[in-house]
């Protein structure tokens, strides 16, 4: 059972870090139209601590598989 939850726990978190990666990739490149910068910004940093934070647990979980 650990290994299920440490499994389902890793591709919850690879699935936040794709998900925040192909919003930043769009905003980087398709931004054609977005008329609001200081939104645009703030999106892409919150992304990029959504991809910090994502990585980190993924650390973390490391840690738990040789328990």
């Amino acid at each position: 059972m650990k290994k299920e939850i440490l499994e389902a726990l890793e591709k919850k978190y690879q699935a936040e870090i794709a998900e925040a990666d192909a919003i930043v990739k769009l905003f980087l490149e398709k931004s054609v139209g977005v008329a609001d910068h200081a939104n645009v910004i703030s999106e892409v940093d919150k992304q990029i601590h959504r991809i910090s934070s994502g990585e980190e647990k993924l650390e973390i979980l490391k840690g738990f598989e040789e328990l």
